[in-house]
């Protein structure tokens, strides 16, 4: 054994640099696969000797698994395997550029060097990441500015309401700051797929379909103790209410400090978010995609059934359901499994839903496919392509009698205003084409035959799809609720319900109304309010009838998802039923963010949060939560008193900026009369 260790300078400012690291802080190399690296090191033995050098990685390192690699000093870097290619030497000291295969495992190494018949002596560790700036990688992004976007850049905006409303919040990925990176390898090393069998898992880390399925599994809790458990009830004792978190950074760190007990809770944007947190972090360019109007078709027939009872109330019967909006992950890499056409834009989709091949996961679906109908694809295709793309059947069902009867079908309801964040702007932009062709065209439902065929689902009799006498028809009434006032938490809720004749004889109508309050999944939390009204229509007639919920009626009763589903099912005399449904978002009052002076390197800013109470009572309870990557460290929270009438509150802190260029604060504001008023302000830092 030599008789000293070997000192290593890693040059990790310049290799940093080079490999668009340097926004970890971290002492220790962090690297991109394909592309070479420089070590300097000193204190072997006879440098001038042939040098080998030992990359390893796993828990059992190999050749055949390719966890395990030697090599020595070549005169060029080799592009199939590792190589070393001297760059100078002196009498003890040796400057080395190392290169590693562009498919390499990704993960931590451990990195020694051997000189003559000595032992292997260690040069320390290094951890090697995925390289979407190389054009042979699985991920390469050949457009730099989305490289910054989906790689880089560690705010994002999610988009919420529903598709008559859509709304957004700033998010913190937060994937350079901190323990991160260390937190994301401890995920991998604990997925049922590494328990299971380590050494096979680690061998298949090279590849991002691998990783990002095996991902998709451990954001969820269910299965594998993963780090989020998901919670649709309403009712978040014991954790923190979904709609309250701001960033993935306090979750995986949460996770990592209770000794990776799931943190409570999350719902769909919440795995979305920590999702691309994980998948940014190792280098795979990811975004987070939000589906309006999103089915999810249980029972895998590519239709969605919804029951209503006779008053018009939405029942929970059978497991098919369509949400306000749902979120998922779309990661880039190519699919040499399925063919070049189905590369690029691959979904992944963390929130437990439906189990894929046993457990909780689900993806990478290529987008490319579920647009093509392409459903016999790996993995999951039918699951993401009903999400956007399936029919919607409205049933009455009678509970005593256990009949049901359709009330209409639609396909053009599902999967609507399929939303992203533009690159390098805070912008909203529509992707909805790159899932389907236009709704209602003729290539539209081409694919959809297409689908379910591929299923087995054209030929076989489905006893419980309607008949297509039912299908066909025709309602003598039409109606709609048109909203009469603004959407306001804390204010009185105004709405029209427009009933219209479309028959040239009068009609006897009686409308059985109900208002609840849902989650953003449609799921019934509260009774608000009932009503039924007997009318009677002229022919051709329009009539209008004026609703009322009052604050107080629905105040106690409000999720923080501040969604409610008003409902008319419409008794026409001989005659077929008529549903007329709305759900309405109610829009928080607003926060507003003022940077007081210049932001500036290492220098103290004070920041500004004001809130005025727009009710006419007293509000109380209220906590101000800020976090914000390079701005402040870890999540800032202050206690505000409470606030009268029509008071304004003004909340001064500082910040100190840790590095330069476009920065975001994200700010969330509760009090026991309004929950979760979030707003996010760029600040630009200077040095």
């Amino acid at each position: 054994i030599a008789s000293t260790q070997p000192s290593t300078d890693w040059h990790l400012k310049e290799n940093a640099r080079e490999h668009h690291t340097s926004k970890f802080s971290s002492e220790e190399l962090i690297v991109r696969r394909g592309q070479a690296f420089t070590i300097t090191f000193n204190g072997v033995e006879r440098p001038e000797q042939n040098l080998i050098f030992i990359a390893e990685t796993g828990p059992k390192p190999s050749k055949a698994t390719k966890t395990l690699a030697t090599f020595d000093i070549s005169s060029t870097a080799s592009k199939e395997g590792w190589s070393a290619v001297l760059q100078s030497s002196s009498s003890n000291s040796v400057s080395i550029s190392i290169s590693s295969p562009q498919k390499a495992i990704i993960g931590r190494y451990r990195l020694s060097v051997q000189s003559g018949s000595s032992s292997p002596q260690s040069l320390g560790t290094f951890v090697l990441l995925f390289n979407p700036w190389s054009s042979g990688d699985d991920v390469f992004m050949p457009n730099k500015a989305e490289c910054e976007e989906y790689v880089l850049e560690e705010f994002g905006i999610i988009f919420a309401g529903n598709k008559n409303h859509i709304s957004s919040f700033g998010w913190n990925f937060g994937q350079y700051q901190g323990d991160i990176l260390n937190i994301c390898l401890s995920i991998l090393d604990r997925s049922l797929y590494y328990r299971q069998d380590p050494i096979t898992d680690v061998s298949h880390r090279h590849d991002p379909r691998y990783l990002g399925r095996v991902l998709s599994a451990m954001v969820n809790a269910n299965d594998d103790q993963g780090v989020v458990l998901g919670n649709w009830s309403g009712k978040y004792e014991g954790g923190k209410n979904p709609t309250s978190w701001t960033g993935s950074g306090e979750i995986l760190q949460s996770w990592k400090k209770s000794g990776f007990k799931p943190v409570k809770y999350g719902q769909c944007w919440v795995f979305a978010a920590v999702l691309t947190t994980v998948l940014r972090c190792l280098g795979i360019p990811t975004r987070t995609i939000t589906n309006f109007s999103s089915a999810h078709d249980a029972d895998g027939n590519l239709r969605v059934d919804e029951f209503y009872d006779a008053d018009g109330n939405h029942l929970e019967r059978g497991a098919d359901s369509v949400w306000n909006f749902h979120v998922w992950n779309e990661s880039w890499f190519t699919r040499n499994d399925l063919g070049p056409s189905y590369s690029g834009w691959q979904v992944l989709d963390a929130t437990p839903q439906e189990e894929s091949g046993g457990i909780y996961q689900c993806g990478p679906a290529s987008r490319h496919a579920i647009k093509e109908g392409d459903v016999d694809l790996d993995y999951d295709g039918p699951f993401v392509f009903a999400e956007v793309n399936a029919d919607c059947m409205y049933w009455n069902y009678d509970s005593a009698t256990g009949k049901k009867n359709l009330i209409f079908s639609k396909s053009t309801e599902i999967g609507d205003s399929i939303s992203t964040k533009a690159v390098g702007r805070d912008d909203r932009v529509d992707v909805t084409r790159d899932y389907k062709y236009e709704e209602g065209s003729a290539k539209e439902r081409e694919i959809f035959k297409k689908a379910r065929k591929k299923l087995g689902l054209e030929d076989k009799f489905d006893p419980t799809a309607p008949k297509q006498e039912e299908i066909e028809q025709k309602p003598d009434i039409s109606g709609r609720f048109k909203v009469a006032s603004s959407l306001e938490v804390g204010k009185d809720l105004n709405l029209l319900l427009v009933l219209e004749n479309l028959q040239s004889d009068a009609k006897t109508v009686t409308v059985n109304m109900t208002a609840w309050s849902t989650l953003y999944t449609r799921r019934r939390v509260n009774q608000i309010w009932k009503d039924s009204i007997s009318v009677t229509l002229a022919p051709k007639e329009e009539k209008q009838f004026p609703i009322k919920i009052e604050y107080p009626k629905y105040q106690q009763q409000l999720t923080t998802d501040k969604t409610i589903e008003v409902t008319a099912l419409c008794h026409v005399e001989d005659g077929i039923q008529v549903l007329v449904q709305r759900n309405i978002i109610l829009e928080n009052p607003a926060i507003d963010i003022q940077v007081l002076g210049e932001a500036k390197v290492n220098k103290e800013v004070f920041v500004e949060v004001a809130f005025t109470n727009p009710i006419n009572e007293e509000v109380k309870d209220c906590v101000l939560q800020v976090e914000g990557s390079d701005l402040l460290r870890g999540i800032l929270e202050l206690r505000i008193p409470p606030l009268k009438a029509s008071e304004k509150s003004s909340t001064k802190f500082k910040l100190i900026p840790s590095e330069a260029g476009p920065k975001y604060l994200l700010v969330n504001f509760s009090c026991d009369k309004f929950a979760d008023i979030k707003t996010f302000k760029m600040v630009n830092v200077i040095n």
